[in-house]
C-alpha cells in the first residue's frame, strides 16, 4: 500500500512539482482589475566591502591626471603666446628702426651741406634757425655724428682714404676727417672718411691697405704709401 500522506493538502500543481502563477491583471471570473500582481523587484546586491572606496579613489586619480594634462596644455599655450608677443614686438621695433634709419640716411647730404655752410660762415638768420631745428630733430631720432681727429682708426666705422707715417703718433690714428660718419645706435649709416696716420716703422694693416686699394681702383690711380726719410 502506497503512502500518499506527504501529498495530502497540496494542490495538483504542487504535487506534480510545477507551480503556476496567474499574473493576469483582469480577473477572468469577475472581469475586474486585480491588485498589482508584479513580484517585488529584487534589491541590488550590496557592494563588497571596500569596492566603493576603490572606485572613488580610481576616479579621483583619473581626474587628477586630466587636471595635470590640462594645466600643462594651458602653460604651453601661454608660453607660446608670450614668445609670439616678443617676436612681434621685436619685429615691429626692427621695422621702425629700419624706417627711421632710411629717412635719416636720405638726410645725410643735407647735413653735409649745412656743415659746409657753417664752415664758410653762411649759417645766419632764419637759415641758421632751420639748420638748428633740423639737427635737433635728427639727434632726437637717434642720429649720432662721429669722427674726430686723433681718434683710433677702426675699420668697422672708418673708411681710410689716405695713409702716411709719422713719428709723432702711436699706433694708427685718424689724422684728418674728410667726411664725418653717422650711425643710429650700433648701426652705421655712413662710415667716416678719414686720413690714416701710423707710427713710423709700422706695417700697413690689411684693413687699411684694402680700403686704399678699393679707393684707388675706383679713382683709377695706383695706391702709394709715402714713408718719411
Amino acid at each position: 500500500m502506497t503512502n500518499d500522506q506527504p501529498n495530502q493538502g497540496r494542490s495538483p500543481e504542487e504535487q506534480s512539482g510545477f507551480v503556476f502563477r496567474d499574473k493576469r491583471r483582469i480577473d477572468p471570473e469577475t472581469g475586474g482589475m486585480r491588485a498589482n500582481t508584479q513580484e517585488p523587484a529584487e534589491e541590488p546586491a550590496p557592494a563588497a566591502p571596500g569596492s566603493t572606496e576603490a572606485a572613488d579613489a580610481g576616479e579621483l586619480d583619473r581626474l587628477r591626471k586630466e587636471l595635470e594634462e590640462r594645466t600643462k596644455d594651458v602653460q604651453r599655450i601661454q608660453a607660446e603666446y608670450v614668445n609670439y608677443r616678443r617676436r612681434v614686438d621685436r619685429d615691429r621695433q626692427g621695422l621702425e628702426t629700419q624706417a627711421v634709419a632710411k629717412v635719416l640716411q636720405a638726410l645725410l647730404p643735407v647735413l653735409d651741406d649745412l656743415d659746409r655752410a657753417r664752415e664758410h660762415g653762411e649759417l645766419q638768420g632764419g637759415f641758421k634757425a632751420v639748420a638748428d631745428a633740423l639737427e635737433k630733430t635728427t639727434t632726437g631720432l637717434g642720429l649720432e655724428r662721429y669722427g674726430e681727429e686723433g681718434e683710433d682708426f677702426d675699420p668697422t666705422i672708418h673708411e681710410a682714404l689716405t695713409h702716411e707715417y709719422s713719428p709723432d703718433v702711436e699706433g694708427i690714428v685718424c689724422s684728418r676727417i674728410y667726411q664725418p660718419g653717422y650711425r643710429v645706435g650700433p648701426r652705421v649709416l655712413r662710415a667716416a672718411r678719414v686720413a690714416v696716420t701710423e707710427a713710423e716703422g709700422g706695417v700697413v694693416p690689411a684693413s687699411v691697405e684694402g680700403a686704399l686699394s678699393a679707393d684707388d681702383q675706383a679713382s683709377g690711380e695706383p695706391a702709394t704709401d709715402e714713408k718719411p726719410e
